[in-house]
């Protein structure tokens, strides 16, 4: 399939994936820790808005199954295509794919179907008040998903089917979604903080 230099695609056998498989620090890393996983300890998680697959393929490398909800048909059929190519390089990467399940649908609609510890929940975030342009790959994936205008609702449906923790995932300095209950805990990284709200 012939594609434009710019033209977005997802990759999780080289680049930024694949430096972080390498090298991100395991179970040691804060989207790890917020999902819950911790030595003996290995959620089944749901990805609620999978986008780049990058977050369920991190968790996926850490043993995670992972069921990944994806609403956008372009951007689940680059998913697709991503997670084909990874399989097809065998080996390890192979071993990690089969640990993630891709569907296509309103994580609103499918969640209360699905059964999981943990529900990672990571909206379009919003736009940066500070001049500084977010990198061409996530406005290319804005351009495609829109803004998440439900993510509220999202939330909520969230909230009430995880059996253990829902994790949202923000920018750092963001003010928290209004109209949702005040998270648990948050753990904090450079530009992103994970605000984990504990349920059941």
């Amino acid at each position: 399939m012939k594609r434009d230099a710019g033209e977005l695609r997802v990759d999780f056998v080289s680049g930024a994936v694949a430096h972080r498989l390498r090298f991100g620090g395991g179970r040691g890393q804060a989207l790890a820790k917020a999902m819950g996983l911790r030595a003996g300890k290995t959620p089944t998680i749901i990805d609620a808005t999978a986008g780049l697959g990058r977050d369920s393929f991190l968790l996926a490398s850490l043993g995670v199954q992972v069921t990944m909800i994806e609403r956008s048909e372009k951007m689940y059929a680059l998913l697709a295509d991503g997670m084909d190519r990874a399989a097809q390089e065998g080996g390890e990467l192979r071993e990690i794919i089969g640990r993630m399940t891709l569907l296509q649908g309103d994580a609103k609609d499918l969640l209360p179907e699905l059964s999981a510890e943990a529900i990672l929940v990571d909206p379009m975030h919003p736009e940066r008040k500070t001049s500084a342009l977010v990198k061409l790959e996530l406005r290319q994936v804005r351009e495609i998903v829109g803004t998440d205008e439900d993510a509220v609702d999202l939330m909520r449906v969230a909230l009430e089917v995880a059996r253990n923790r829902v994790v949202l995932k923000w920018p750092a300095k963001a003010d928290p979604i209004a109209g949702i209950r005040k998270c648990s805990h948050q753990i904090l990284g450079k530009t992103t903080r994970y605000d984990v709200f504990m349920v059941g």
